[in-house]
């Protein structure tokens, strides 16, 4: 699986040296796991000294896509490299090497040169200290965890809370949560955790409804917002 990974996601065609190197096995190795997986149906073109390209993989369904969603699929997983942790991006990666595998070739090519791009100025990416594989447990399943945070005013608190989700703001990566100390929701900017522990308490199947309350509260908010506006054009 981690040979048919390199050979969907590295430019092509890939050496032996390179298969390798990713794989973490000899050259040997590397020569006689290519002729098994020739064995078991897989297309693979080259030969030692050329390089090697996936032609054909019958672990994936064929996939048809327009060129303009190509360039989405394509935009949409890079820019995780300009967001996204280490373990996030290296997701991406992978899956959109495993799409591109299902595309015909000339959807393949398109996707080799896909036009649009996407960058963000190192200065913006702020560090993350915690452990975010984590914290995305504790929200998908739904466990409290504990965290240490430093605000705006650099004052640090202790406190539990009960994951609900992450999205990324033009700055930073949040963190919406139930703060268990305010009995209220709370937003987090992630970059500013310093901590976080796994307390484990189950809030299930509580996350969809406080996420859902969330929204409606935020939604209220705006609209409000949206009418002083409206009514107070100069005010600020």
């Amino acid at each position: 699986m981690r040979l048919l990974g390199a050979l969907r996601r590295l430019p092509k065609p890939v050496t032996a040296v390179r298969l390798a190197s990713e794989t973490e096995v000899s050259i040997r190795q590397l020569y006689r796991d290519i002729a098994t997986l020739r064995a078991g149906g897989v297309l693979i073109d080259g030969a030692a000294g050329y390089g090697y390209t996936l032609t054909e993989d019958p672990a994936l369904p064929p996939q048809s896509f327009s060129r303009l969603e190509i360039e989405a699929l394509m935009l949409g997983l890079a820019s995780l490299g300009d967001f996204g942790d280490d373990a996030m991006t290296t997701a991406g990666r992978n899956a959109l090497a495993r799409i591109v595998a299902t595309l015909p070739d000339r959807q393949a090519r398109q996707a080799a040169h896909a036009t649009m791009r996407s960058w963000r100025p190192p200065e913006l990416r702020a560090a993350i200290a915690i452990d975010l594989d984590l914290l995305r447990e504790a929200c998908w399943d739904e466990f409290s965890v504990r965290i240490v945070y430093r605000d705006a005013n650099e004052q640090r608190t202790e406190r539990e809370i009960l994951p609900l989700g992450m999205s990324y703001s033009p700055k930073t990566l949040m963190l919406v949560a139930w703060c268990v100390l305010r009995d209220a929701h709370r937003t987090f900017e992630v970059p500013r955790i310093e901590a976080l522990e796994r307390v484990g308490r189950s809030f299930r199947p509580r996350r969809v409804k406080l996420l859902r309350d969330y929204v409606v509260l935020r939604t209220a908010e705006w609209k409000a917002k949206e009418r002083r506006t409206a009514t107070y054009p100069d005010a600020t």
